[in-house]
């Protein structure tokens, strides 16, 4: 009998990353997005910056609605067939020289676009295969026990990280939300009972081909104004620290004032500008360390070039 996965255990209190889906601002036309993607079907491409809360909104969507959630990280090695299927040769050429060999579909994996798109398919060759699925990148808001929920998200983050191929590679697959496994020739049908928003991130370092984006809704995430940062601070600190108290608000309007008139300036040299994360390290820092934001305060000279601007030599 195949044992149920183990959950996920809490996110470290300290963990800088905390990909729960909890502490998120919805800004713009955002939750309208959602809705419009889960009617058309089709996928929710979020353009921006890194580190503007694009890959942790697909984690907020899960988690605010109890959806299941499956994330795939690009990189550049990454294929179409990967967010659909993986196979594991390792394994199959150990079994070989094992002279164990099993059928062919005990070495194939079901994606996160399989998850989403037919959960109860990928669910049941996982079974058969006795092989769950494992999850890629950070840990999942829900565990594979919710893999079965009519509803799911799926982000694929980064993708401009990836050749031209792969975007090209997931026309069909994102159009019809049916594939072929090519080691098989099992046809993957999409499961009548279920809805998956797919949420798609790039920094823009690569442009996308037009076919995928004429296939995409297309978002633009800006950097949130000083009233919204302070806001994301509350967000964090009533999720995870809280309470909000009267010296956290003043200290994230400073900071966030900071960081606005740090962003002009980028502007105007044409450099990076502090991101939203960014600005989370930098009130987390100064709350925990007592740091004023003030010229005059020398640790607050230092926080300022390591989190903010990343720069040597900076005044």
């Amino acid at each position: 009998m195949i044992p149920e996965p183990t959950p996920p255990q809490p996110t470290a209190r300290n963990a800088p990353d905390r990909p729960d889906g909890r502490a998120y601002v919805v800004r713009g036309d955002l939750d309208l997005a959602v809705d419009v993607a889960l009617a058309t079907g089709r996928p929710l491409l979020l353009r921006g910056d890194p580190g503007s809360g694009k890959s942790s909104f697909a984690a907020h969507v899960a988690w605010q609605h109890n959806w299941a959630y499956h994330e795939h990280v690009v990189t550049s090695r990454t294929q179409a067939p990967d967010l659909l299927w993986s196979f594991d040769h390792v394994l199959r050429l150990a079994d070989a020289q094992a002279q164990r060999l099993k059928p062919i579909d005990a070495y194939v994996e079901p994606g996160v676009l399989w998850k989403a798109f037919a959960p109860h398919s990928a669910r049941a060759h996982a079974l058969r295969a006795h092989r769950l699925p494992r999850s890629r990148g950070r840990r999942p808001v829900r565990t594979d026990s919710a893999d079965l929920r009519a509803r799911s998200v799926v982000l694929i983050d980064e993708i401009d990280k990836a050749d031209p191929e792969l975007p090209n590679g997931l026309l069909v697959p994102l159009g019809s939300r049916r594939f072929t496994l090519s080691q098989t020739g099992r046809e993957i049908e999409p499961e009548d009972d279920t809805k998956a928003l797919v949420v798609i991130t790039t920094n823009e370092q690569r442009e996308l081909p037009e076919a995928f984006l004429r296939r995409c809704l297309v978002v633009k995430l800006e950097h949130p104004e000083p009233a919204e940062l302070v806001e994301v601070a509350r967000a964090h600190v009533d999720a995870y620290d809280g309470p909000f108290t009267e010296a956290d608000l003043l200290l994230a309007q400073d900071l966030a004032d900071a960081v606005q008139r740090l962003r002009k300036d980028a502007d105007r040299r044409a450099h990076r500008k502090p991101s939203t994360a960014e600005f989370l390290d930098a009130f987390h820092a100064c709350r925990q360390l007592g740091i004023r934001v003030e010229d005059s305060d020398e640790r607050w000279r230092t926080l300022r070039r390591m989190a903010l601007l990343k720069q040597d030599n900076v005044a």
